[in-house]
């Protein structure tokens, strides 16, 4: 074994921070506390550690005035301290660099030892955090690794001293189209102990650090910045310090794992390594610390599995149904959250417990969809059944509401969405904040070349248009004069719900003004499919008369500007679009 320290300008016994002075001349307060110490006057002494491998290494500096004492141990690892213990498993010459830097901010950084290792340490080739990292000395490529981004947590961060969540912990994909973050990648080979980030010439980093010299053409995305910059191959190394793993990262220019937050000394606490999972936490920039989960390039993590088990429990409690979990899967490592199911009438429940078994009863007939999403810890997992409900329950009183109903006004109310079919809907600013619409937001309706474009409002399962009180239905519109705004009623049960519909128009009567458009269905028949004997449909003179359509039949509205016109592009604005009473009643339960 043979380990030479070559101490250039070093007095290993020496006591005192400088040379010749009078030691009140670095008392806390003194005058020259603001002034680093000059080249002469650092020196440090190194002795031969716990092994042929450790070096005990302490620098002659003071406490007063001083604000830092950093080393570079010429390995690609950093430490700071009075006192430290460096680690040299492989054979090299390794310049040790002490940095001095007073409160101020000034600082003096001088070679103040050379340490020649002879001695390999092979213990590191078969260490399994070494292995896990890098695949081992089996693996000549070494191993990529990139963000777990289907993960809670594969990045966040915390208050210092913590694992780096607790302010933010981004959901699965929280990232996603951002920077291309998540096309980045980081890999960490045994051999020269190399690591190689790439990032497609682009890098997200936090906003701190955008400014750094290396980075370019900087742009904001998502709080943070995208920047331009080529990374050149670097050096890491993990080592123990304090009972705790570190993975230092370095080299001749910036390095870090995929996102970088400008992490103190180039190191970050290993919460955990494993074959296919990696956890780390560093102090960034800010003084925050600092979360990233990443897992090896290629690797699809197993998934939780599971089936929806719905029950019909009609025979004890009528119209009612059980829904849960059966047949599950929990890989080790993963973990269900919570279950949010959905009974396909507007009612939700959501259960903490995935063995819950939740319970609905259905006061309405109808065809509804039960879903379940599982929330588990790489992602949602979603599960549906159909039921068909034959009759209403004995309980229902039908209600019968004698005023008007705001569907949706695009701000406050919104009992079912409006969406666009072949066409663009968005809700968006009023163009014109005048009466008769002074709301702050609006729908915009446009369409190119589709005769049939429409904006539709579906009711959830259950639920149906009663005109048999109030057949009127009414919208706000603006937009160009003479242009036709179609409303149309349908019922989706049916194979072609276009059969099944009633329409009336409205033309807009002047450019650019809010003008309500009233479509008053009393007396208005069903289309007349009578020239197609397949159809055989019913027919009816006046919908809200006929007891096939004025309840229980029409469960959508559609919305059409120019129908019939197909060529171009038409557009107009809408809003509050509001009809006659919704019939329908829910409830639900935890068992």
């Amino acid at each position: 074994m043979k380990n030479i320290f070559k101490l250039g300008l070093l007095m290993s016994m020496l006591t005192m921070f400088f040379i010749g002075c009078e030691p009140q001349e670095f008392d806390s307060g003194d005058a020259r506390e603001s002034y680093p110490p000059s080249a002469e006057e650092v020196t440090a002494t190194v002795s031969q550690g716990s092994d042929a491998y450790h070096f005990n290494m302490v620098s002659n500096a003071g406490v007063s005035g001083i604000h830092m004492i950093k080393w570079d141990l010429g390995n690609g690892n950093v430490a700071e301290g009075k006192e430290i213990v460096a680690y040299y498993p492989l054979p090299g010459t390794y310049d040790v660099t002490l940095t001095i830097t007073t409160n101020t901010g000034a600082f003096t950084e001088k070679v103040v030892a050379q340490v020649v290792q002879e001695e390999t340490d092979y213990s590191i080739f078969t260490s399994e955090k070494f292995i896990f990292l890098s695949g081992g000395v089996d693996d000549l490529d070494g191993k990529t690794w990139v963000l777990d981004s289907l993960a809670q947590g594969h990045l966040g961060v915390g208050a210092p001293g913590t694992v780096g969540l607790g302010y933010w912990s981004a959901p699965p994909l929280a990232k996603q189209g951002v920077g291309e973050l998540y096309d980045d990648e980081i890999n960490f080979n045994i051999t020269g102990f190399a690591a190689t980030l790439t990032n497609n010439g682009k890098s997200y980093v936090k906003d701190f650090i955008a400014g750094n010299p290396e980075y370019s053409n900087g742009y904001e995305d998502d709080t943070d910045y995208v920047v331009d910059f080529t990374p050149a191959p670097g050096s890491w190394f993990i080592e123990e310090r304090d009972g705790k793993s570190f993975l230092t990262l370095s080299g001749t220019t910036r390095l870090f794992p995929i996102f970088d937050v400008d992490a103190a000394n180039g190191s970050y606490e290993i919460l955990k390594l494993e074959e296919n999972l990696m956890e780390l936490v560093a102090l960034g920039g800010d003084g925050n610390a600092w979360h990233y989960q990443l897992i090896p390039k290629g690797y699809v993590k197993p998934s939780v599995a599971a089936e929806l088990l719905v029950a019909d429990v009609s025979a004890t409690d009528v119209n009612t149904y059980e829904a849960s979990l059966t047949n599950l899967d929990i890989p080790a490592g993963q973990a269900i959250n919570g279950v949010t199911f959905d009974f396909g009438d507007g009612t939700t429940m959501v259960a903490d417990n995935y063995t819950d078994v939740v319970s609905h009863t259905y006061m309405r007939a109808g065809t509804f969809m039960i879903s379940a999403v599982v929330n588990t810890s790489i992602g949602e997992l979603n599960l549906s059944e159909t039921v068909t409900v034959t009759a209403n329950h004995p309980d229902y009183v039908p209600f019968l509401l004698d005023e008007m109903v705001m569907y949706n006004d695009f701000s406050e109310v919104a009992m079912a969405a409006v969406v666009g079919e072949d066409c663009s809907v968005v809700t968006m600013a009023n163009p014109a904040r005048i009466y008769p619409n002074r709301s702050a937001s609006v729908a915009m309706y446009s369409k190119t070349d589709n005769q049939y474009a429409n904006a539709n409002m579906k009711l959830p399962s259950g639920y149906r248009f009663d005109l048999r009180s109030i057949s009127t239905f009414k919208i706000m519109v603006y937009g160009k004069a003479g242009d036709v705004v179609l409303l149309k009623l349908e019922n989706t049960d049916m194979e072609q719900a276009w059969q099944t519909g009633v329409e009336l128009t409205y033309t807009i009567q002047n450019d650019n003004t809010w003008e309500v458009a009233e479509y008053d269905f009393s007396g208005a028949p069903t289309a007349d499919l009578s020239w197609d004997p397949g159809l055989v449909p019913l027919m009816a003179g006046d919908v809200t008369t006929d007891d096939r359509y004025s309840h229980d039949y029409y469960d959508i509205v559609r919305i059409m500007l120019n129908p019939g016109v197909g060529e171009g592009t038409h557009e107009f604005y809408f809003d509050e679009l509001a009809g006659p009473h919704v019939e329908g009643i829910k409830s639900a339960q935890i068992k």
